[in-house]
């Protein structure tokens, strides 16, 4: 942690144009920081990027310890950031003899850029040990091995977007007590969660994912009990949105992906006579029409709520689930009162309902269609 003269000391970044760097760069300028950038390029183009900038020779040339110390001594340098490897090893074995008192400001970057990974093996092989007991009326198919769990967990955790390890982990069995049909998600936003479900889906042959999702700014107006999700809301650009949603499904997608740039209502009826999706991104898939999960995450007003389990329940197949996200919700009832009403009035065709996490889990009962 640095003192409040060290914040205002210089950060010598270094090799400055290197992606990390430039990340750092932004983060130290919007904290109001002090910063050098530093490269043993003669021309590096991110130069132009810093407000100030040394030279400095390659990090195997003899006098680079001597010219980095002068550097230090002259621009009253208070610390060093570097992602480089070999740069960050030879100076966190050196810099107490060329500049001492002066350190590394990063850990190790090889453990920056691993440990989201080790995290990620840790907490599927965390999953696969204590498996959560699920009272399903569909026999659980074998879970799948550590490193595709770990591989789920990973590439989910760098998507933008809100969902707790507990919701993760029913979704995870879920998917193994599940039949076959169409996966289909009300609400995607930045695909965090609609990622998760396209790869259960893959990993227990499911079937295809449908995302359903206006991306539409008013459409994202849920008059929550203090307006601070609206406030939030409004800062937010649709469009962009969308474009994000594309690059985190598009890789996985493999006519498996697809979405309706639609209000939940409206989709619900084109899925009903058409049972397809056409975009220019993901092309044209193909759906079974019968939903094998439902998971609705829409605006989380209690009318919207309940109109989108009206529109959609009618469709899971026998067995099926409907996950209702944000059961639980600070921020008002919305889903729960929908979600309540729907347990109320479909008790002899549901076999299991809890609530885990924040989203409650529904699973109908297997004596015919729903």
């Amino acid at each position: 942690m640095m003192n409040s003269d060290n914040h205002v000391k210089p950060i010598l970044i270094f090799p400055a144009g290197m992606p990390r760097s430039l990340e750092f760069l932004r983060k130290a300028l919007g904290e109001g920081r002090s910063v050098i950038g530093a490269s043993s390029l003669s021309l590096d183009p991110s130069q132009e990027k810093y407000p100030a900038w040394l030279n400095l020779p390659d990090i195997t040339a003899p006098e680079f310890g001597e010219k980095l110390g002068q550097a230090i001594t002259q621009c009253n340098i208070s610390g060093i950031y570097t992602p480089n490897p070999v740069v960050w090893d030879y100076l966190n074995r050196t810099l107490k003899e060329i500049a001492p008192g002066v350190s590394l400001v990063n850990e190790s970057p090889v453990d920056m850029e691993l440990n989201g990974y080790r995290s990620a093996i840790h907490h599927a092989g965390k999953l696969l040990a204590t498996a959560l007991p699920l009272a399903s009326n569909i026999a659980g198919k074998k879970p799948v091995a550590q490193i595709e769990l770990a591989a789920l967990v990973r590439h989910a955790d760098v998507i933008p977007g809100m969902c707790d390890h507990e919701k993760f982990r029913v979704l995870c069995e879920i998917a193994r007590h599940s039949p076959r049909g169409d996966i289909v998600e009300i609400g995607s936003w930045w695909g965090k969660s609609a990622f998760i479900l396209a790869r259960l889906a893959r990993l227990y042959d499911i079937g295809k994912l449908l995302c359903v999702d206006p991306w539409s700014n008013q459409h994202l107006v849920q008059n929550d009990e203090q307006g601070m999700v609206d406030t939030v809301s409004a800062q937010v650009d649709a469009e962009e949105a969308l474009a994000v949603f594309e690059m985190n499904l598009l890789p996985y997608s493999a006519d498996h992906v697809n979405y309706l740039r639609l209000p939940s209502v409206d989709a619900a009826l084109q899925y009903r006579s058409r049972r397809q999706a056409s975009t220019a991104t993901f092309g044209t898939t193909d759906y079974s029409g019968s939903i094998a999960i439902l998971h609705i995450d829409g605006n989380h007003s209690y009318s919207a709520a309940q109109a989108d389990i009206a529109a959609w329940s009618g469709l899971v197949a026998a067995g099926g689930w409907i996950v209702v996200d944000d059961y639980v919700w600070p921020y008002g009832d919305g889903p729960q009162r929908a979600g309540d009403e729907f347990l109320a009035e479909n008790q002899e065709k549901i076999d299991v309902a809890f609530v885990m996490g924040s989203a409650l889990f529904i699973q109908l009962s297997p004596g015919g269609d729903y």
